[in-house]
């Protein structure tokens, strides 16, 4: 009696009425996210450490002691490990950047003598004509009033560059703090959420939840692993080769890893530049080491850490992870970089569920769906069960 209701035209409208009505609330949603993305960094990252943290709070639990007991050890062991980041790698780069500033003069005049007349002979384009003083003073005085209006726009730009300033420090005292209130109350918050999930869904969004929660354990502690090893990797293989600013390159490289190829990338681009620079020329003894160390690294990711670390749970294609990085940075800035893969990680779970269903619907199986036994029947095994001589009519 039920399904024939369903099947009543009124029906079909209520339930179409109601998807809109799920699909407006998910827009105003993602709209107040827009809103408040300025403000929501912390948040968003004390929550992430929060989860990362609370299995290991879990475990502390399950041994008989108490959550505030966990939750203090692991916070102080997180605060110790970034304390301990801080005191090694400050130093370091500190040194990094004082012999990047000292080499200045090296990489102006690399850049005017050599690279832009390789640049000039290549394209046939007058480059080194713009970069003359007297050239570009008089263009600015050609055009005051554009200059005017430029320098009001990087006024206005340093003025806010100031504000965000302010926001940065303000959000970096506040992340320790929200990480410590998501840590100890990361349970609360889980059973509040289930609390409101439906019950007649409970099952479907517990599945879920917990395929999101694998996947993007797998996903982040894993990439995290990945990200500081092969930072250590290049920064160690970049100093033995004898590359001066190897420890820096090589740290920059590690920490865009998480982009497909493109922290390689870079970190090549930036090693041959500051190999060029440093021998005043070229040296193919130092650039074929340069090569080397990048390609032991990229080898090292591709068959040990990630397959080991990361695993193939997440199923993420370079390019889905790369258009999600640039739509997540287009749409909600910074916080959408942070949380682009993540939410591309929960939404090919989904994605992959829908297909699950689809699979299973009358729209793919049809009305009267023919169950093959095997993946290859000929004729006449067909005509033999039907009760026929092959080729009998």
């Amino acid at each position: 009696m039920n399904a024939q209701h369903e099947d009543r035209p009124e029906y079909e409208i209520a339930r179409f009425l109601r998807q809109v009505k799920w699909l407006a609330l998910a827009a105003v949603a993602l709209w107040v996210v827009w809103l408040l993305s300025p403000i929501l960094t912390p948040f968003v990252l004390g929550a992430l450490l929060g989860w990362l943290g609370d299995p290991l709070v879990d475990r502390i639990e399950r041994r008989g002691h108490s959550r505030n007991l966990g939750v203090g050890v692991v916070y102080g062991l997180m605060v110790l490990v970034v304390l301990a980041a801080l005191l090694v790698l400050v130093p370091l780069l500190e040194r990094q950047v004082s012999t990047l500033v000292q080499a200045g003069p090296e990489y102006r005049d690399w850049f005017l003598q050599t690279a832009l007349p390789w640049l000039e002979k290549k394209t046939g384009m007058d480059l080194l004509v713009w970069l003359d003083t007297d050239r570009i003073y008089e263009w600015v005085s050609e055009h005051w009033r554009q200059a005017g209006g430029f320098a009001a726009t990087m006024f206005g730009y340093v003025s806010r560059s100031g504000m965000a300033v302010i926001a940065w420090v303000a959000n970096i005292v506040l992340l320790p703090i929200l990480t410590f209130y998501f840590l100890r109350d990361w349970d609360i918050f889980v059973e509040r959420v289930a609390s409101l999930v439906p019950r007649d869904h409970l099952g479907t969004v517990s599945r879920l939840a917990r395929d999101s929660n694998e996947v993007l354990a797998a996903f982040l502690r894993g990439q995290i692993v990945v990200m500081i090893a092969l930072g250590t990797i290049y920064a160690v293989g970049l100093q033995l080769v004898g590359l001066k600013l190897g420890l820096l390159i090589g740290m920059i490289a590690g920490l865009i890893s998480f982009i497909p190829y493109l922290g390689a990338t870079t970190g090549v681009v930036l090693a041959v530049v500051a190999a060029l620079v440093q021998a005043q020329g070229f040296d193919l003894k130092l650039l074929v080491l340069v090569g080397v160390v990048f390609t032991v690294g990229q080898l090292l990711e591709s068959y040990v850490l990630t397959p080991r670390i990361v695993g193939d749970k997440i199923g993420l294609h370079p390019m889905a992870v790369i258009f999600a990085i640039m739509a997540g940075g287009q749409l909600f800035g910074f916080l959408g970089m942070l949380l682009a893969l993540p939410v591309a990680a929960v939404a090919n779970v989904l994605l992959r569920f829908a297909k699950e269903r689809y699979r299973q619907s009358d729209l793919y199986m049809g009305e009267q769906p023919v169950i093959v036994l095997d993946s290859y029947v000929d004729a006449a095994t067909l005509e033999q069960a039907a009760g026929r001589e092959p080729g009998q009519p």
